[in-house]
């Protein structure tokens, strides 16, 4: 009991002194940024805004408002130059890089073949970034399956899986090169299958054993079919490791069932597991469309539920990573101090190294720094999520992003408040003459 309320002090987020590493431009532009952010109609409407504020401005003048301000804030870069500068920068902070390529669709976004294959060709760009940089240790990547195959197709594919689940053994044949036909699909819908597990296979194989591949969670309406074809990858490529993680969305009533299923299916087939394990980011939208369709609510009713759903579920996956930590590894994602602090004393109760690879912790870049830095800083291995591109590229994902995770944009107070209190350190010493 000792220990644990000693590491709970130990780990103070409370102390603005964690900003201390960020320049003067980069805590003005955080504060302003944050300020802004705590404007609900700024957030809701900020899509719109940008749109208005392109014409107004036009593609030059855009980028010259954006580039300093909100591309900065949340953006590593355009090119692999300005990427590895912001990445080394982070290494030095002992923060680790988890890029992610700003791509997806959903349900009437679908494109051709080719498009596909371009966004397979970035993909394949970014594990080569992830993996030939001196910044990149343990290198992580994260992966929208919906950027390699269509969403009509994995809607489908949810619906047939409710039927007749299809076989991991034939999905990965289908990987390997044969001509398989899936039971239920047209033909062109199986062509489309067929490329899309390819496109798969080659970024898996390009990863395995040199960069983690973090398979991100979307909407209930196709997760079903993106963890069919993650599992298979795993069954695939994580027989001595776990190279190809999957996404689990706390805020589902279904979340700790999916879980365990995993966990019973890992077991079974005989590879390693990883899990990236975070609240959720489309509640408004899945809650909109079970009353549009009828259907039950998937989402759980209230906050305090779905904290409980998280925290069980952390406690699940720290268990079995205490027996058997070289089979099972989890990123813990999230801004939440309290699932933080639950983890860590976890961590610590069950023998868990800080630093052995199985448990990590994983923040936006540009947002919940004080958590970010203060883990680092207690020796614990912390991820930034990391978008890269043009501003034209990223923006779509920044106003996504920015809709999704409303609640936690304007629930950022508490760092805003650090870092006001950071600065005034800061002109207090500079009124005394310091440093």
């Amino acid at each position: 009991m000792f220990q644990n309320k000693l590491l709970s002090g130990t780990l103070n987020f409370d102390d603005p002194s964690a900003f201390r590493v960020k320049s003067w431009g980069e805590l003005l532009r955080a504060l302003g940024i944050f300020r802004l952010c705590s404007f609900p109609v700024l957030v809701n409407y900020c899509g719109k805004l940008m749109s208005v504020a392109r014409t107004l401005l036009g593609k030059r003048g855009f980028s010259l408002l954006l580039r300093p301000t909100v591309y900065a804030q949340f953006v590593a870069g355009e090119n692999e130059t300005e990427i590895s500068q912001s990445m080394k920068k982070m290494s030095l902070l002992g923060l680790r890089p988890m890029l992610a390529v700003p791509m997806e669709e959903d349900l009437g976004e679908s494109t051709g073949e080719k498009r596909y294959d371009d966004n397979m060709e970035a993909m394949l760009d970014c594990v080569r970034m992830s993996h030939s940089n001196a910044w990149s240790r343990d290198p992580m990547m994260q992966l929208k399956v919906t950027a390699l195959l269509s969403p009509e197709l994995c809607v489908k594919l949810t619906t047939l899986a409710a039927q007749q689940p299809y076989d991991l053994s034939l999905l990965v044949k289908a990987m390997d090169g044969e001509t398989i036909s899936f039971p239920g699909l047209e033909e062109k819908e199986n062509a489309h299958f067929l490329c899309g597990l390819k496109r798969l296979n080659k970024i898996a194989e390009a990863s395995v054993n040199k960069v983690r591949v973090l398979v991100d969670s979307e909407y209930t309406y196709m997760n079903p079919a993106l963890s069919l074809v993650t599992m298979a990858m795993m069954k695939k490529f994580n027989k001595d490791g776990a190279w190809v993680w999957n996404t689990y969305q706390c805020y589902l009533k279904e979340s700790r069932s999916l879980l365990l299923e995993a966990l019973r299916l890992s077991d079974l087939e005989g590879f390693c597991l990883g899990v990236k394990l975070v609240r959720g980011a489309y509640m408004d939208k899945e809650r909109k469309l079970a009353a549009k369709e009828g259907r039950v609510d998937p989402i759980h009713k209230s906050w305090e539920d779905t904290n409980h759903s998280y925290n069980g579920s952390l406690d699940v996956m720290l268990e079995v990573i205490s027996q058997k930590p070289e089979c099972h590894r989890i990123i813990v994602a999230t801004h939440n101090e309290e699932s933080v602090r639950r983890a860590a004393e976890r961590m610590e109760e069950l023998g868990i190294e800080k630093n052995g690879g199985s448990v990590c912790f994983g923040q936006l870049l540009g947002m919940c720094d004080h958590v970010s830095l203060t883990l680092a800083k207690e020796s614990y291995i912390v991820y930034k999520s990391v978008p890269y591109g043009s501003v034209d590229d990223t923006l779509p994902y920044l106003v996504r992003r920015a809709q999704e995770n409303r609640t936690v944009l304007q629930g950022i107070r508490k760092e805003r408040d650090l870092l006001r209190k950071e600065l005034q350190h800061r002109l207090k010493l500079k009124l005394r003459g310091g440093s």
